[in-house]
């Protein structure tokens, strides 16, 4: 089997692979004070919840934005797995070309998102990935990576207007019932989740019409599927994509 990871600023994804079967997948938040072995009893748990044991797990692929944790997840591999993972950076083969001005600029996982969008729809393709940061990558159906768009993740974007307007409470980040708030928590509510619809659709626009070509829209991340209810913009919601990419890279790599 086959154990992904990907590592991310605010939570970290696991997923294990039988061949092309997702077996399970956990979500857990990135924590870099945690030492090799606290990420490993809490890993070892989580597989042996699952009915999984090391023994079954044989290979392991990582991306990581979290440069401090790297070597703490290594670690963990070739101590509790007698593995060494394939990790996701400049000079591993991922399906796809890099045609930005410093390829090394690229995080990691959005080379993987991109990798793994290129092999499942094909066509040009426009991934939004709704994390930490909102983040937009454009992949041309020949599977060259464009470029993209970075912006504050919704969360980031609330979390601040909480802590820098001090008459203004932090607030649950759902969908108001009306986009004109009659109370503070709706306005707050509308302006930062019909915000972010409104910034999607805006740079989807503008970006299907510098590529020219009809282009599908894929959206993953923590916030994908709350965006996806909200536009019609978004033609596929793929929680599991950066888990997929990391698969597709890892057996690209093996051949």
């Amino acid at each position: 089997m086959l154990l992904a990871i990907d590592i991310g600023n605010t939570d970290t994804t696991l997923g294990v692979f039988e061949d092309s079967e997702l077996r399970a997948t956990w979500h857990l938040a990135t924590n870099v004070h945690r030492m090799a072995d606290e990420h490993a009893a809490l890993l070892l748990n989580l597989l042996n919840h699952q009915g999984l044991d090391t023994s079954d797990i044989k290979k392991a692929v990582l991306c990581c934005v979290v440069p401090p944790l790297l070597a703490t997840y290594e670690e963990l591999f070739n101590r509790y797995f007698h593995i060494s993972p394939l990790v996701v950076a400049a000079g591993i083969k991922t399906g796809v070309r890099i045609r930005m001005e410093n390829p090394r600029e690229v995080g990691a996982d959005r080379i993987v998102n991109a990798a793994a969008a290129h092999h499942l729809y094909k066509s040009p393709v426009i991934i939004v990935d709704s994390g930490t940061a909102t983040t937009f990558d454009v992949v041309s159906k020949e599977g060259d990576y464009l470029g993209g768009v970075i912006a504050p993740g919704i969360n980031t974007a609330a979390e601040a207007l909480f802590t820098q307007a001090a008459m203004l409470p932090r607030v649950e980040l759902i969908p108001p019932k009306h986009a004109i708030g009659s109370n503070t928590v709706s306005a707050m509510q509308s302006g930062i989740v019909f915000g972010y619809v409104g910034l999607i659709e805006g740079l989807v626009a503008r970006i299907q019409q510098e590529l020219g070509d009809k282009a599908k829209v894929v959206a993953t991340g923590g916030w994908a599927e709350i965006i996806a209810r909200e536009t019609a913009v978004i033609d596929v919601v793929n929680l599991n994509l950066t888990l997929i990419g990391l698969r597709i890279i890892y057996y690209i790599n093996q051949a």
